[in-house]
């Protein structure tokens, strides 16, 4: 999939006139992490922001409409050309995160973007700065790759960006965030995904069942933490290297993470849930998941089960992760007291966000059939 053509590491013309501040070129703005890196790099550089539908809005922003998985980025070739000789940094964040999209999609998507921009770095003779995944450690066995195919691609598209960004033989830093939620301080995140999708589900008490052992970690960093860290590698000149943005020896227990939905669920007037019972993660296929493939659960509680189990078998991990949070060009180290308030705060934001359904949960909850059963 990737391009055998070989790559030119010398920029053609000079660059033209003199600039204020260096050009940075950021693909997926419009993402959970893009739009906290646009806060981030917004004071110190230009910013052009690829992207092919979705409109950013923002005015600190100039926006490239293009295509990222096609021929020179979708642009002619004069605006490739002048793009090359613009463009003094890359940043490239853009990726099909959907697991329910077809595989083959989320290959070409993840591996043909990444060589697209891999081609613009070396033409414009600029570092790359790719997103990956800090799950890129985890290798699916035969059997997850069967049952959780979108996962796996996944799993094995950021592997092979990984690998391309090494052998390219041009500058290329490769940071490897684990699961991203929402701001530290707010809350606030740009879209749905499936951390969010849990905490709700948790909140609202429909998550009876968990895999995983009582001491399991979930390793997440708010997106602040996590573009803040990757702008501090770019505004430091940092031009090699692979950088874990994790939480580490400080990463949030499962159970903790159940314990801080159930109190969000409490504040917000709702019954207290149950602490979800959990599976051992190698119990998950000899027992949980043939159960969800009979018949005696409801199809929508079926669902939401088997799309837990496949978050955790790629998010959770059994040993710390390394982190390189607190090394020099390389953001603040996130606290275990920081991380679960941020956490809190995230549950806070999911519910701000969805009180209309927070009120006919506290009716059902409430009401006089309720109360007599």
């Amino acid at each position: 999939m990737p391009s055998h053509t070989p790559r030119l590491t010398v920029l053609p013309d000079a660059r033209g006139a003199r600039r204020d501040r260096p050009t940075l070129l950021l693909t997926g703005g419009s993402g959970v992490l893009g739009r906290a890196l646009i806060d981030e790099l917004a004071a110190d550089f230009d910013l052009l922001c690829l992207r092919r539908n979705t409109p950013l809005c923002d005015p600190r922003v100039r926006e490239l409409e293009g295509d990222l998985v096609a021929p020179r980025l979708g642009l002619t070739p004069l605006a490739w050309h002048e793009l090359a000789l613009r463009v003094d940094v890359v940043v490239h964040s853009a990726a099909e995160t959907n697991w329910r999209t077809p595989p083959e999609d989320i290959m070409r998507t993840n591996v043909r973007g990444a060589d697209n921009v891999l081609d613009l770095a070396a033409r414009a003779d600029a570092p790359l700065y790719l997103v990956s995944t800090a799950f890129v450690a985890n290798t699916p066995s035969d059997e997850d790759r069967a049952r959780f195919p979108g996962a796996a691609a996944y799993l094995d598209s950021k592997s092979l960006a990984e690998r391309m960004v090494r052998e390219a033989g041009v500058p290329g830093v490769v940071v490897r965030p684990s699961v991203v939620m929402g701001d530290s301080a707010t809350g606030r995140i740009a879209g749905q995904q499936g951390l969010t999708k849990t905490i709700g589900s948790m909140i609202l008490g429909q998550v009876p069942v968990l895999p995983g052992a009582p001491d399991a970690r979930i390793d997440m960093v708010p997106q602040d933490y996590v573009a803040r860290a990757l702008a501090d590698l770019v505004r430091g000149g940092v031009g090699g290297g692979e950088y874990w943005l994790t939480a580490g020896k400080e990463a949030v227990e499962l159970r903790e993470f159940a314990d801080v939905c159930a109190d969000a669920a409490v504040r917000h007037g709702l019954p207290r849930p149950q602490r979800p019972r959990l599976i051992p993660v190698e119990a998950l296929h000899r027992l949980l998941l043939p159960m969800l493939e009979g018949t005696a659960l409801p199809a929508s509680l079926r669902r939401r089960l088997e799309h837990y189990a496949e978050l955790l078998l790629v998010f959770q991990w059994e040993l710390p992760f390394d982190t390189s949070f607190g090394e020099p060009h390389c953001g603040t180290r996130p606290t275990r007291a920081g991380l679960r308030s941020a956490l809190a705060r995230n549950a806070e934001s999911w519910a701000e966000d969805h009180s209309g359904l927070l009120r006919r949960h506290r009716a059902a909850a409430n009401s006089p059939a309720k109360a007599a059963s």
